[in-house]
Formats: C-alpha cells, structure tokens, sequence
C-alpha cells in the first residue's frame, strides 16, 4: 500500500494545520489538522481489505512469432464490483478495468522474443477519497512464448553443399543406404566394396563411400551466441533455416558456444522445439564454439568468420560482414531478411 498524490498532499495540509493550530492556539485548526490525520489513517484501513475475487486465465495462442497476434482472456468471479488491475506479461503491464463479473479480452504484447511469465493479475483498491491505493496479486499465472520471427526459406540440404572427400570423417551416421554423404579415408574394418576408386587415384589414399540412411536426412546449425552485435537478426536467421528444415522433415541439430545441444525430428513437433530453444536464447560472451557435429552443418554468426572456420562449415550465414571460410560458401546479408533471401537463391 502507499499514498497516492491526493493523500500526500491531505497529510501535508495536516502537518501545515497542525503547526499553525499549536503555534497560534486555534483549537479549530487542530481540530482540522487530526481530521485529515484520521481520514488518512481510515483509507489505509479500507485499502488493506483482501479483494474477494476469482480470476481464471488463458492465453491464445501460447506460442507466436515475435510481433503476432496474442490474446489474453481474462474470466472474473465474484469480483464484488468493479475494480481497476493490472496484467504482467514479461517487462510489460497491461491495465485492465473491471465493471463486473464477465469475461474481458486483451492483446498481449509481443515485440520482446523469450518466454514470459502473464500474471498473476494484480488488483489495484482504492479507498473512497482516492487518498491510498494497494495492489495485490491474484490469480495464476501461464506462459507466453514469444518466439523469433519465421522468415520464408528453403530447407538446408547437405547433399547440394557436399565437402571434399577430404573433409570431416564421422561414424555416427547409420550405413547400408544408397544415398552417398561424404568421401572419407579408409579405417580398418570398412568394406572393400566401399572403396572409391576415382579419388584413390586423386589422393594417392584408400578412400570410401560413406553412405547415410535416406530415411534420416539431418543438419546441424551452429548459432553463435558470443556476439551482442545484431543477436536477435543472427536468431531470426537460425530460426528460418531450422524451421524450414524441421518441416521439410529433416531431423535438425541446434548448437551454441552457450552450451545448447538439441536435436529434434522432423515435423511441425521438432520445429516446436527447436523454436522454443531458440526463444530463451542470450548472448554469452566468453564461450568457445563446440566440437564440429558430424553431417551437414551451417554457422550462423555476427562475428569474425576467422573465429568459425574451425568448424569445417558447409555453409555460413554472415551478419558480420563478408569474408572467406575453407571449403564453405559464405552468405553475408545486414540483415535476417537479407541473408536468407540471398540463401533462397542460392539454394533455387
């Protein structure tokens, strides 16, 4: 609780009064001065009463692109007359007023990526002569994600960026297709039948077909999170690639230097979470990239491409200014919408 405008002011013209009446000896005027004393303190008293309400909340959609549509619907019980509250959703506060037990509609604020907690709802009292006013918390609470905004792209294939087969080796992808992935050198244990005769002659090493399972198509992205500089156009570009991919049905791998490590299947239940990692996503300075995943894997960053190069990308998506990477194409855009339209045309 605390005084409003109008109750400090009363209290001031008690303190005035008050001096005065004792100072001169007018009884009227202290009389006066504890009056508006008394009325303050009986506004507290009115204000301190526990509001007898019942609040039930929902939230729809509970996931949007940063910058959509969503609504709050707010059902009021037993309210016991119209009051004045006010609705959390992150950093924002949205008034409502409430005239009586009903159901109230109102949009939610969602220009800041994350999620964020709407609610509780706090009900602000008053007294009748406006001189104090309390809020106090009701209600539960729900979750708004706010997701990056989905800019249109074509899914990554790994197949249309294939390394020379003098790139990365993995074990981890399943054998037996007749997709070919990469051509790696030979170990121990791989079967002749797999030996790649053209680029035995070009490298002078036994060299093998790696195959990958064509019911399994994946990609890794790595977003690089250790730069402030334009991080929210570096998600939104993650965001395109990821999403496209997830709903192509790829199954689609997320990491960051902050640690994130997520794998999703294919579909629109894969592209959700991928979505929701992305939406809590911060900046981390300081971190180091991780060990290059094995697959087809794209790096999407503001910073220096030197400091990415590490990775063996197939693919790099700059925010940070053009450049050169070994053996990756390079899309360098100022912009989310920039970058992925340039990759859209390239992978037309």
């Amino acid at each position: 609780m605390r005084l409003t405008w109008r109750g400090i002011a009363v209290l001031g013209a008690a303190a005035v009064c008050g001096a005065v009446g004792l100072g001169a000896g007018y009884p009227l005027v202290r009389a006066l001065a504890g009056l508006m004393v008394g009325a303050v303190v009986a506004a507290f008293a009115a204000a301190a009463r526990e509001p007898r309400v019942e609040v039930r909340r929902e939230v729809f959609p509970d996931r949007v692109e940063r910058g959509g549509p969503a609504l709050a619907r707010l059902r009021v019980l037993r309210s016991g007359g119209g009051f004045t509250a006010r609705d959390r959703c992150g950093r924002h506060v949205r008034r409502v007023v409430v005239r009586a037990d009903a159901t109230y509609h109102y949009e939610l604020p969602t220009t800041d990526r994350g999620r964020h907690t709407v609610g509780p709802l706090a009900v602000e009292r008053t007294d009748p002569l406006g001189l104090v006013r309390s809020l106090t918390d009701t209600g539960d609470t729900t979750t708004l994600w706010v997701h990056p905004r989905l800019l249109p792209a074509r899914a990554f294939t790994a197949a249309s960026h294939r390394r020379h087969h003098e790139g990365p080796t993995t074990d981890r992808s399943p054998h037996g297709s007749l997709d070919l992935r990469e051509v790696r050198e030979y170990v121990p244990g791989d079967e002749v039948r797999l030996l790649h005769w053209k680029a035995i002659a070009r490298t002078g090493r036994l060299m093998v077909r790696d195959y990958t399972d064509p019911d399994q198509p994946r990609f890794s992205l790595v977003l690089d999170t250790r730069h402030e500089r334009a991080f929210e156009e570096v998600v939104e570009a993650a965001a395109a690639l990821l999403h496209a991919g997830a709903v192509a049905g790829r199954r689609s791998r997320l990491l960051t230097p902050c640690g994130v490590d997520v794998s999703a299947p294919g579909g629109v239940a894969g592209a959700r979470v991928l979505m929701d990692e992305l939406c809590v996503l911060r900046v981390r300075p300081g971190t180091s990239l991780p060990p290059r995943p094995p697959g087809g894997v794209v790096v999407v960053t503001a910073g220096p491409l030197d400091d990415v190069g590490g990775l063996r990308p197939d693919l790099v998506l700059s925010l940070g200014g053009p450049g050169e990477v070994a053996g990756a194409r390079v899309l360098w855009g100022p912009s989310a919408e920039q970058v992925v339209r340039r990759w859209n045309e390239v992978a037309a």
